[in-house]
């Protein structure tokens, strides 16, 4: 029953990339504002990267500038993140979400829908 499901997920090398995928089963995804947040173990979830409900605006953490690109596919109801130069620090689970609000939203609580999360290990 879940409406938003992570894929792609892994063990990578440091330097190395993944892309993540999230596929939404909520027929109104084109309306929403969607983000990807990670946790590391005893840290709390962090917003990495937002995008409005049509891709036109897009955020990110000052951590994964330049490194990670965070886009969508309407068509398909799919967002996904590319994470480039990867590092240690990055190794976390990775969590979807989607905003019933169309705009760019970066708290926790101002996302509705979650996945359930995925494991990304960068190794030395």
């Amino acid at each position: 029953q879940a409406q938003l499901v992570e894929f792609g997920g892994g063990l990578v090398q440091a330097g190395g990339s993944l892309i993540l995928s999230c596929a939404a089963a909520d027929s109104a995804f084109s309306s929403y504002a969607m983000g990807w947040f990670r946790q590391a173990p005893g840290k709390d979830r962090e917003s990495v990267a937002a995008i409005n409900w049509n891709g036109a605006t897009t955020d990110y953490a000052d951590s994964v500038k330049g490194r990670f690109t965070i886009s969508r596919d309407n068509a398909k109801n799919t967002v996904y993140l590319e994470m480039n130069s990867l590092k240690p620090e990055d190794t976390a689970v990775y969590y979807c979400a989607a905003s019933y609000n169309s705009g760019l939203r970066y708290s926790v609580s101002d996302y509705n829908l979650w996945g359930q999360g995925t494991q990304v290990t960068v190794s030395r």
